[in-house]
């Protein structure tokens, strides 16, 4: 059993967080290594992990998370991905809040499936934090890559209207083209977020999801500058502070419905001094923070 610091439940009855870990980098185009992060992120919350925020919110000796370990990706590409949407399905029907850590973004292709299936007839939106938009149908001959995130959700799960791109910076002419097409898909790029500021994005999130009653979160750690996380497979500069980053997860957890999360492309081998794996630690923390206070 892994340990989250001192804030484990003896079963996912017991949780409010359910935790699954997807050590996979085989939709990485660039430089590989995010297979390691779940082990990355574990190996911080037993050892680092404080037990209380930047708020003053502790959270100790109480039975928050259970952790359901790392799927097995031996085999296919398409075995292994079904695999992850199987035990995903699993580990969403005890209905607490899952996280679910990566792995190379092609591995929210199979999640956000899953969350689909779990959440059928119900209104689902998808809040996507990234720097580059994934809206590629084919990327380097694959169609499950990490290039492929939003467009295969827009493909198999919502509309465009349920869907929102935030942070991006990088992109395709493919990408360009179809997001000017798709006149419901809401996109808030890195600029328009510093131009706008904190407050009309958040306003902008929430009007948009308000009214949903599920999303499901999928943040590359790659949304932030390489300042702040240079360990990932595609950096781009101009990204959000760590800060910002923070404050816009605190908003969303706290005001909208989600209810699944993965957060995504942390890559150890390449960091340097643990920065990344530091950074999506702490927003880890303040996931659990929120959810112990609110749910």
């Amino acid at each position: 059993m892994y340990k989250w610091r001192d804030i484990n439940a003896g079963s996912p009855e017991e949780a409010k967080v359910s935790i699954m870990g997807i050590p996979f980098d085989g939709g990485q185009s660039q430089e590989p290594g995010a297979a390691k992060g779940p082990g990355k992120i574990r190996e911080f919350a037993e050892q680092y992990m404080p037990s209380a925020t930047d708020d003053f919110h502790a959270m100790e000796f109480q039975p928050l998370v259970y952790d359901f370990g790392d799927v097995d990706m031996k085999g296919t590409w398409g075995e292994s991905f079904q695999r992850v949407e199987d035990e995903a399905m699993k580990v969403m029907s005890y209905g607490n809040f899952n996280l679910f850590i990566g792995g190379d973004h092609s591995v929210t292709i199979p999640l956000q499936k899953a969350f689909a299936r779990t959440q059928h007839g119900k209104k689902i939106g998808i809040i996507h934090f990234d720097s580059h938009p994934e809206l590629c149908d084919c990327y380097g001959g694959n169609i499950w890559s990490h290039a492929n995130v939003a467009k295969r959700a827009l493909d198999d799960i919502v509309d465009a209207k349920d869907y929102m791109l935030f942070g991006i910076r990088a992109a395709e002419v493919e990408e360009v083209e179809l997001i000017k097409r798709k006149k419901d898909l809401t996109v808030i790029t890195a600029s328009e977020m510093f131009r706008k500021g904190f407050a009309e994005c958040c306003q902008i999130i929430y009007n948009k999801f308000k009214d949903y009653d599920s999303i499901y979160f999928t943040l590359d750690v790659a949304v932030l500058d390489p300042a702040f996380a240079p360990a990932v497979g595609t950096p781009a500069s101009g990204g959000l502070t760590s800060r910002e980053l923070i404050e816009f997860v605190r908003f969303i957890i706290k005001n909208l419905p989600v209810t699944d999360m993965d957060i995504v492309e942390m890559a150890p081998p390449l960091d340097v001094n643990d920065t990344t794996s530091w950074a999506a630690m702490r927003i880890i923390q303040e996931v659990f923070s929120l959810v112990d206070r609110t749910r």
